[in-house]
């Protein structure tokens, strides 16, 4: 016997936002070259406790360079490609990283 399921939407997330479990695509609003690529979405994977660590050693205290480090290893952009992004676009990011990494039944 097959079993079939529904995928269901979440009306509470935004129409530019998809989540899974290990992963969120953002689409940007406004379409940026990055690497000489036009490019309209972004994908932010999991991060992980070394992600996290690696970062904050990099941002020696400094919290923006401490998530510039971390967005950049969880997206492979490099930061001069995440800091040319228009900042409703990194806006998006961030809300999309949250998203992945909030705990859900809390």
């Amino acid at each position: 016997m097959t079993q079939v399921t529904q995928e269901t939407t979440d009306p509470t997330l935004p129409k530019w936002l998809k989540v899974s479990d290990e992963s969120v695509i953002v689409t940007l609003r406004y379409p940026t070259l990055i690497s000489g690529v036009l490019t309209d979405a972004v994908t932010i994977r999991a991060p992980s406790v070394k992600d996290w660590r690696a970062s904050k050693i990099a941002g020696n205290g400094d919290y923006e360079k401490q998530e510039l480090s971390l967005f950049s290893s969880l997206t492979g952009l490099s930061e001069p490609d995440l800091l040319s992004l228009k900042y409703k676009d990194y806006q998006r990011l961030s809300a999309g990283y949250f998203r992945l990494v909030d705990e859900d039944d809390v």
